[in-house]
């Protein structure tokens, strides 16, 4: 019997999300299952490839809803989960008792722990990583600097996922949370703190890049990194440098895709008074209330330059 999970791709929740599921699965449901997992990222249109439910089981976490007829076990707390009033209606009236939303919940892996609770599973094996999920993915920190420096083994693990391309060591690494591995313990491991030297050095550049570019315009602070090489960078970055600032939008390339980023200061002084996954929605993208994303293809340079203005523009006014 083969179980495929879907999870959100880079990203600290997602990997925690599917990590709580599995240890769920093998100890209430099926001890013996083979599990598949599939690392998967938002973009316009169907986000899913052609293959995405190919297993007996299929369960998706911390990412948008599927219609499709072999999707078992849903999970996610997503506002933009669903793509069209079409999959909002399917979810509404599934009966399977297997799908479960909470658009309020801070991070996926606590609402999927509580969601688990009730089926038996035991949330407290868990509770150093479905905290810090919960702290990474609501932005629950203390302020900026600790987000930045980076000095818990979990910001640590959560930088090294963010940057990771090798779907094998995000299999480990899931494998890892599920396993109950105290985290210290996972980021010293070597597959983590290897490459880890050359991303913090890297953090640091960003750090300067961002520095450098960064240009603010009634508290919405633009950092454009298109040609600068840096795909992925620690968000918390520009509050650090900018810390009166309400709003952050980002411009980053990778070779798979243009993304812009846009995030509320949680920091801030002044409420926040835009739903920024309406925002992202309206160009493709989606999220949360306070933090989003817009994915395009990876020559729309100038589109996607077009469109973090317009967001600026608008954040601003």
């Amino acid at each position: 019997m083969r179980l495929k999970i879907l999870f959100h791709d880079n990203c600290f929740d997602g990997a925690a999300s599917a990590a709580l599921f599995t240890r769920f699965y093998r100890d209430h449901v099926r001890a013996d299952a083979e599990i598949a997992y599939l690392g998967v990222q938002h973009r316009p249109g169907d986000a899913f490839p052609p293959d995405a439910f190919d297993g007996d089981e299929n369960a998706c976490v911390d990412f948008r809803y599927s219609r499709n007829p072999k999707l078992t076990w849903w999970f996610d707390h997503h506002v933009s989960a669903f793509s069209s009033p079409e999959d909002r209606a399917h979810f509404e009236a599934d009966t399977s008792g297997r799908k479960f939303y909470d658009p309020q919940a801070r991070s996926c892996t606590k609402f999927e722990a509580g969601v688990l609770a009730k089926l038996g599973f035991s949330p407290e094996q868990h509770k150093e990583l479905i905290d810090w999920a919960d702290v990474i993915d609501g932005a629950q920190f203390p302020d900026a600097k600790t987000a930045v420096e980076l000095a818990e083994p979990a910001l640590r693990i959560m930088t090294w996922i963010e940057n990771n391309k090798d779907r094998k060591l995000t299999e480990r690494l899931i494998g890892d949370f599920a396993e109950r591995k105290p985290l210290a313990d996972i980021a010293a491991s070597s597959y983590i703190a290897d490459p880890l030297g050359p991303l913090l050095g890297r953090h640091r550049e960003a750090i300067d890049a961002i520095g450098r570019r960064a240009r603010e315009d009634r508290g919405v602070v633009l950092v454009d990194l298109l040609d600068t090489g840096i795909d992925a960078h620690n968000k918390f970055i520009v509050y650090h440098l900018h810390p009166d600032c309400r709003y952050a939008v980002g411009l980053t390339r990778s070779a798979s895709r243009v993304k812009i980023s846009v995030g509320t200061n949680p920091w801030s002084r002044v409420p926040r008074t835009h739903d920024i996954a309406k925002i992202c929605e309206r160009y493709g993208g989606g999220g949360h209330p306070v933090v989003g994303a817009i994915s395009m293809a990876p020559d729309a340079v100038e589109r996607a330059r077009e469109v973090a203005r317009e967001i600026v523009t608008e954040l601003a006014g």
